[in-house]
């Protein structure tokens, strides 16, 4: 048995190189027994290593990794005993029913044939798949094999469940459909990883997101702690082509930066600190333009705009998105 008292994660200053690249560069997280954490970032930072060193498929270089009590390295068999993984894509078999799916994984975990039987049972009970228990896996839709694969990650009861992009290639109602299942092993209490690129994800999910880029750790908090960090955006709409340049003169003389500006749309967005008072620069200044707004609405940070403010990404909007009226963004003009 793992400590009572040790969090369900403890990374500390966890590095992994591979050849002259880093990967992780002193990741910290801890995430708490009973909490669902999100590790949101985009591809290549590093979200997939870590979650490689914690179910110890590598070792780190360097730094401190303990899951559930045990390190990462020194005791490998006690965290794989003490954690359920369900990876980017369905790891069942196909050519085996959901059942014999369920009942392989449990003999596998240690289980007597009649202790296999009812755990799969079980869960195929829990996940809703009963009516699809003897039908084989590759016959299920999208939705129901990653219903299976959570099922999977849940034999023997582990503490810990870590969930690596889950909902990867998933249509929109399959995605509704695993969701809800995750939410199940929350009310359950489960301990749960969850990494993606999904930010409605994390935002629906997470009781605190870890935001990772380039290998590091670059905020942490609840959804609404990192919205605020990012403050408001003012949002403008205009009827004419003709008036986006003056309305983004008026917008940048109010809040002293450049709009983000998307010319199909007609619309204009900029991030402010001072809220109300912006808005009412900016209906000043809007009128010295001689701007008919169509629309000027003051909004809170969608966890949207604080992920690419964090990451350094430009916001991206469809359409023909320039940085200010007229003038195209450098990548969208090379």
């Amino acid at each position: 048995m793992h400590p009572p008292t040790a969090p369900a994660i403890h990374v500390q200053g966890i590095e992994k190189k591979f050849r002259h690249n880093y990967a992780l560069r002193g990741v910290e997280l801890q995430v708490a027994t009973g909490e669902v954490r999100a590790l949101l970032g985009p591809n290549g930072a590093g979200k997939t290593t870590l979650v490689k060193v914690l179910t110890t498929l590598i070792k780190p270089d360097a730094g401190v990794a303990q899951v559930n009590g045990w390190d990462v390295t020194a005791e490998p068999k006690r965290v794989r005993s003490s954690i359920g993984m369900a990876g980017q894509y369905a790891t069942v078999d196909g050519v085996l029913t959901g059942f014999e799916n369920l009942f392989l994984i449990a003999k596998l975990r240690g289980a007597g044939r009649r202790g296999a039987r009812r755990v799969a049972d079980d869960l195929l009970a829990r996940f809703r798949l009963t009516e699809a228990a003897g039908q084989p896996a590759a016959t299920y839709s999208g939705g129901m094999r990653r219903r299976l694969d959570l099922a999977a990650a849940l034999v023997g009861s582990p503490p810990l469940v870590i969930l690596d992009e889950p909902t990867t290639g998933l249509d929109p109602e399959a995605r509704l459909d695993t969701w809800d299942a995750v939410g199940e092993l929350v009310a359950d209490g489960t301990t749960i990883l969850l990494t993606t690129q999904y930010l409605e994800e994390a935002d629906r999910l997470a009781d605190r997101i870890t935001v990772i880029d380039q290998g590091r750790v670059v905020a942490e908090g609840t959804s609404d702690d990192l919205k605020a960090q990012a403050g408001q955006r003012l949002v403008l709409c205009v009827a004419e082509d003709g008036q986006l340049a003056p309305a983004a003169r008026a917008l940048a003389s109010a809040t002293g930066a450049q709009p983000d500006v998307d010319r199909r749309a007609r619309r204009l967005e900029v991030a402010v600190t001072d809220g109300s008072a912006a808005l009412g620069r900016a209906l000043a200044a809007l009128r010295s333009e001689g701007v008919e707004a169509l629309e000027l609405s003051l909004c809170r940070s969608t966890l949207d705009d604080v992920f690419l403010a964090l990451t350094g990404r430009g916001r991206r909007t469809p359409g023909n998105r320039t940085s200010q009226a007229g003038q195209a963004r450098p990548e969208e003009s090379a």
